[in-house]
């Protein structure tokens, strides 16, 4: 049903001005080249004329009112167009999100150049399924997008939705998703803490929502990285979107080592991109319960927004600007590509690459002891534990989602965890210097395992003079997959192997008094699902089975924490306003 209605206009209008009264219309049909309708509903400014317009493309419900959020674009001149995607709401069709939105991104765009009160200039903007949304219109080249605007979105269904770059399922994050979004209307599931344990992971679907769910079960039909993944990645594809893009991410949220490699990619060949990472979870601006990064740590999108849209849409020359209030107002400053919250010094800091340039990759070696730093002895007995799937690590904040009061996120402290036979703590001396980490973490370690497939995990942890224990990324690598995630090869029970682990990204400053703690297990559950052991396929195994582990720190074995160490530069720890470097090369960089 299409109904068109006259709503006053809201907050925001000019002072003094007459009232000018937007026109709404309402569920729109809006028809995709296979015949689907979309059902959407658009806003415009009441004067007439052509406009320049804002797509959002939502799984969430589109809402059936003109909100101020909506209302903020209508008084910066553009049309606000909402949209139900394929199979949700009063859309039509099947829901198939990871192969619907390329086609239909690209419809949609075309339909808004052909009405009346289109200039044919669209820009998107959104966060998570609403900005892979738009990284995936973008890959219809439709010369209608003119700049988008995603936040806490990633490139990759594979990687960023359903399973992770170690190859394990993204458990917890991907069943409460389901349970929340697709559930049988009347089903009511029971609690997240059961549903997690469902066993084969195949059927889990059926607890979580009260029935099979197609989406769930193509995930447990391609554990790999195989053609049906890659043909619907944006990551297989950057290297064409020639788009102005502006990414914003947080660096306890899911998406965040996605985004920023999204930005690395896209900056080799397209000088519009920009990106901001905050001390956030996936939804900005939610404080973490005991833990506070100080009121710079807040900031506001719409008014970097509106600039974006206004310079790539409309067309307008941007003035010169630098952010007022320093960073804690905007999350824009205009001459660099890179803006950075650095946790522990709490503080902004403009860059102009990812990864930092000047960052040294360095190694802090796995020892004896629980130590970590120093060269490894010439002879070292290896540290061991028994991995049991039916009693895993259990999740402790972290970069999960998205639901903080059924599955925590952010940082928490771990020193409960770590009081477990199954996980191996390494610490360093108490530092005399600040050490600050800024880029992606790695561990590389040799290991062996009883079992002919098994899962190795490693956590950076920042711990404080008092014992707090704080964790800052993670990661996790499933075996069969050391070599890559596209040809899985499956172990020789107790042969020693290097591997891999990438632990995610993080921009910290380990203040001095504190340690740098790496943290190994081979679970951390349900933010991962739990290898069974057996190297059977994992979504259809019902047997668990003990494994025992071995992690090797001799001089002939050097495990190691790799970590890019910034070298410190005073403004950086002392100033409220962004600082801006000229990065160098290093002449040394370990590898």
């Amino acid at each position: 049903m299409l109904r068109s209605l006259l709503i006053p206009a809201l907050a925001g209008a000019l002072a003094g001005a007459p009232a000018v009264l937007p026109v709404s219309e309402f569920n729109v049909g809006v028809t995709m080249r296979d015949g689907v309708r979309l059902s959407t509903n658009v806003f415009r400014p009441g004067a007439p004329g052509r406009y320049p317009t804002i797509l959002v493309r939502t799984p969430y419900g589109k809402g059936d009112e003109l909100t101020p959020n909506f209302q903020s674009f209508l008084d910066h001149g553009y049309v606000y167009v909402i949209q139900d995607v394929r199979g949700r709401y009063l859309s039509g069709g099947r829901f198939e999100p990871v192969n619907q939105e390329v086609a239909d991104g690209d419809d949609t765009l075309n339909w808004i150049a052909r009405q009346p009160w289109s200039d044919g200039n669209v820009g998107m903007y959104g966060g998570s399924y609403l900005g892979i949304a738009q990284w995936k219109a973008a890959l219809a080249h439709n010369p209608h997008l003119k700049a988008i605007f995603p936040y806490v979105s990633g490139d990759d269904d594979y990687r960023d939705r359903f399973y992770s770059p170690g190859g394990a399922m993204k458990l917890g994050h991907r069943l409460l998703w389901v349970s929340d979004n697709l559930r049988d209307m009347n089903y009511r599931p029971p609690d997240f803490r059961k549903y997690i344990w469902s066993l084969p992971v195949r059927y889990a679907d059926m607890s979580a929502a009260g029935r099979a769910i197609p989406l769930w079960q193509l995930a447990a039909n391609h554990p790999s990285y195989d053609s049906f993944w890659k043909a619907s990645s944006v990551r297989e594809n950057l290297k064409d979107i020639h788009i102005p893009v502006y990414s914003v991410g947080g660096w306890y949220d899911n998406y965040v080592e996605s985004d920023l490699e999204a930005f690395h990619v896209l900056s080799k060949t397209n000088r519009n991109v920009r990106i901001v990472i905050g001390p956030w979870p996936h939804t900005f601006n939610t404080p973490f319960p005991g833990v506070d990064y100080g009121r710079d740590a807040a900031v506001g999108l719409r008014p970097a927004q509106l600039r974006w849209f206004d310079r790539w849409v409309k067309g307008e020359v941007p003035k010169a600007e630098v952010p007022k209030g320093g960073a804690a107002k905007e999350a824009e400053s205009s001459a660099h590509p890179v803006r950075l919250f650095v946790m522990g010094a709490n503080r902004w800091r403009d860059e102009e690459e990812w990864p930092l340039a000047r960052a040294r990759n360095t190694k802090y070696y796995l020892g004896a002891a629980g130590l970590l730093g120093g060269e490894p002895l010439k002879s070292s007995a290896p540290d061991t534990f028994v991995y049991d799937p039916r009693n895993p690590a259990p999740t402790t904040g972290g970069a999960v989602c998205c639901d903080p009061a059924i599955f925590p996120w952010g940082p928490h402290d771990q020193r409960n965890v770590e009081k477990r036979r199954d996980v191996l703590v390494y610490s360093t001396e108490v530092l005399a210097a600040d050490v600050e980490v800024t880029g992606p973490v790695k561990a590389v370690l040799y290991v062996s395992s009883s079992a002919p497939d098994t899962d190795f995990t490693a956590k950076l942890v920042d711990v404080f003079p008092n014992g707090e224990a704080r964790n800052l990324t993670d990661g996790i690598l499933r075996l069969r997959y050391r070599d890559s995630l596209e040809n899985p090869k499956l172990l020789t029970p107790g042969e020693v192997y290097r591997v891999t682990i990438d632990a995610g990204v993080t921009s910290n400053v380990f203040r001095a008094g504190h340690r740098i703690r790496l943290e190994v297990s081979s679970s951390n559950f349900p933010r991962f699902d739990r290898n069974p052991n057996t190297g059977r396929p994992v979504a259809d195994e019902r047997e668990l089975r003990k494994a025992t582990q071995n992690v090797f720190h001799d001089r002939d074995r050097r495990s190691f924490l790799l970590l890019p160490v910034v070298p410190p530069t005073p403004a950086q720890l002392t100033s409220a306003h962004p600082t801006r470097y000229v990065t160098k090369r290093p002449t040394e960089v370990a590898r």
